[in-house]
């Protein structure tokens, strides 16, 4: 076999010579950079730091149509949590009160749960008496007169005298409306009040106020005007500081532009009557 007739793999196969680059195309490397990826930078632009970067992919937000939602249910959630916080933190009647005000709205407590812890003695004893008892009609007999008796003063129909205060609401200007001297009425009733009476009307459990046309106020349907004259029989130490704690009766009445005044006394007269009802059809289970 010649030469001219040897493969072509025997041949020399020379590169093709180097096709020139358009003027103005940078080569593989140039002077001012290396050629990345994507290629060669162009010369004038200074090149950007890590945390440039960071920050043009951060900027402007791609939000996806999830995320918004998921932003916009959280929004409504911190809303509604900051509404309930600020409403219970204005709803409390005790706050910015001093010291004072809270040392004696314990105090107060306090002797509600030892009028209680009293009563509680006191008809554990009656129930004693009546069980020890020799002669249990007699006994009997004379715990049947002692609660009609006090059955008589919680009712109205008997006049009933002891210490207690004196509350004193002049209202010039007649903004005092029923529903404030009601508020006073439960919260003495709340502190241990035995008997009330606002100016000529005896108030029990059933009693009822109402506005009165032309100003003043009806309970239990007679108009009384002002001032307006509570004659309260209870524990002095409790009835004074019930009106008087922050935000209460007082304080209420006040912000009204009404005067009011309260004073303790060793008696107080609660002589206003009301008639005793016969029940037309109630009558006691043991007859």
């Amino acid at each position: 076999m010649s030469a001219d007739e040897s493969p072509d793999y025997n041949r020399r196969k020379e590169l093709p010579a180097e096709v020139p680059s358009a003027p103005g195309t940078p080569g593989p490397e140039t002077p001012t950079g290396h050629a990345g990826p994507s290629g060669p930078e162009p010369e004038g632009k200074p090149q950007l730091t890590g945390r440039q970067r960071l920050a043009k992919g951060l900027w402007p937000p791609r939000v996806t149509r999830p995320q918004l939602i998921v932003a916009l249910l959280l929004f409504v959630l911190g809303l509604g949590l900051a509404i309930q916080v600020r409403s219970n933190s204005d709803s409390s009647a005790l706050r910015g009160a001093r010291q004072e005000d809270l040392v004696r709205i314990l105090d107060e407590l306090d002797d509600r749960t030892e009028r209680l812890e009293q009563e509680k003695r006191r008809l554990e004893d009656q129930r004693t008496g009546l069980e020890n008892s020799s002669d249990q009609a007699e006994e009997a007999r004379k715990q049947t007169v002692e609660r009609e008796r006090q059955l008589g003063i919680l009712a109205g129909t008997v006049a009933a005298q002891g210490p207690g205060i004196t509350l004193t609401i002049e209202d010039r200007k007649g903004a005092i409306e029923a529903d404030m001297l009601l508020d006073a009425i439960q919260e003495l009733r709340a502190a241990g009040a035995e008997a009330i009476q606002i100016n000529d009307v005896r108030v029990v459990a059933d009693t009822y106020l109402s506005d009165a046309e032309g100003g003043g106020v009806r309970v239990d349907g007679r108009k009384v005007g002002e001032p307006y004259l509570f004659k309260v029989i209870g524990k002095p130490q409790d009835l004074e500081p019930a009106l008087n704690i922050p935000g209460g009766v007082v304080q209420t009445l006040e912000k009204e532009q009404a005067t009011v005044t309260v004073e303790r006394s060793e008696k107080i007269v609660v002589d206003a009557l009301r008639p005793a009802k016969r029940p037309d059809y109630a009558r006691s289970s043991s007859q």
